[in-house]
């Protein structure tokens, strides 16, 4: 009896196992039936890269594959600058490439190049000059669409006033519109009537606008009455004062070259930082070296930075949130120390602040 018992016992335990055992395959079933398929790898080819008397192609054989490449010797990574034209290294230097998914997240194998320079013995120029693209900050914004809807805005309204720069006047206002931006009601209340196009980039640094101006010709066939430029900040970590102010030079230099009869209102980088400190001191350098160029080539030199600073050197919440970027009275305090000399360069009354509030 207790072995009949024990038997029936065990083959009903067997069964229920095998029940429990058959749900929980049917429920992993019905999980893969729901859920997405996972994405597949793609076979990306890597990048091939010729030069040819400093002229620098890179291709590559996967279609719709977009190729990030770097000139700093860095690995390119998915916030490199996108390959869109082909690269001038008269200098030469070391190219280093590789093919990515649209959403930057699969990459193919590194392809890298070393160019020899046009002169034997030849130095190379400092980072600040040499033209180059980026994707720094990809996903916020992408580069290189912000580009092509530059190019089609200039050639669309051939604008009078061009502000020129990195994120702090990508956030000012204006359009094209991708981001998002602080300075936007005193934007309109400035200079939307003055047919205006923001050529400001967040992350840019020099070598980024000397591409756009250059390669990027991104103000091919206007000719804007005033560019006004401001850019530099984000070299600081980077260069040195003199390299910084090489790169600035440069700018000024294509713009002149291209758009001879535009008159440049270069401004002093803005300080930046709670407090003064050694940052503050290496601005000022800078500075001091782009005031030489005024009156050159119809550049003229303004330097607003102290407007942005309490009696003790200090840059409040209010008007940089961050120490770096404007707020909308930071934006509001720009515009209205820019006024009186833009309005001249532009052969216009100048807006007065409280018409502008």
């Amino acid at each position: 009896m207790k072995t009949t018992t024990r038997t029936s016992l065990r083959a009903r335990i067997g069964k229920l196992f095998f029940f429990v055992a058959t749900l929980h395959v049917a429920f992993h079933s019905v999980q893969a039936l729901d859920a997405p398929p996972a994405a597949s790898a793609v076979a990306l080819a890597t990048p091939e890269i010729k030069a040819d008397a400093g002229v620098v192609t890179i291709t590559c054989s996967t279609p719709g594959a977009l190729i990030l490449y770097s000139l700093d010797k860095s690995d390119p990574g998915a916030n490199a600058g996108p390959y869109l034209a082909p690269i001038a290294l008269p200098h030469g230097g070391v190219v280093k490439a590789r093919a990515f998914t649209a959403d930057h997240k699969q990459k193919s194998a590194l392809a890298e190049v070393k160019i020899e320079p046009a002169h034997a013995g030849e130095p190379l120029p400092p980072t600040s000059t040499v033209a180059v693209t980026q994707g720094r900050q990809f996903p916020g914004y992408d580069w290189a669409k912000r580009h092509a809807a530059i190019c089609a805005a200039v050639k669309e309204r051939n604008p009078k006033l061009v502000f020129i720069g990195d994120s702090i006047t990508h956030f000012f206002g204006g359009e094209p519109s991708d981001i998002g931006r602080a300075g936007a009601t005193v934007w309109k209340k400035y200079y939307e009537a003055r047919n205006p196009v923001n050529l400001g980039y967040g992350w840019d640094r020099t070598e980024n606008v000397i591409w756009r101006l250059g390669e990027g010709k991104e103000l091919e066939g206007a000719s804007p009455k005033v560019a006004v430029i401001m850019i530099g900040t984000n070299n600081m970590g980077i260069n040195t004062a003199p390299e910084i102010a090489q790169g600035v030079t440069r700018i000024c230099e294509l713009l002149h070259k291209n758009q001879p009869e535009t008159k440049i209102l270069l401004l002093g980088i803005f300080p930046r930082g709670p407090n003064p400190d050694g940052t503050r001191k290496k601005i000022e350098e800078i500075n001091a070296i782009l005031a030489k160029l005024d009156g050159q080539n119809h550049i003229t030199f303004l330097d607003i930075g102290p407007k942005f600073l309490a009696a003790d050197g200090a840059i409040t919440k209010d008007v940089m949130n961050d120490f770096l970027h404007p707020t909308a009275k930071g934006y509001a305090m720009w515009s209205e120390a820019m006024e009186p000399t833009l309005a001249k360069l532009l052969g216009e009354e100048p807006i007065q602040p409280d018409a502008a509030k």
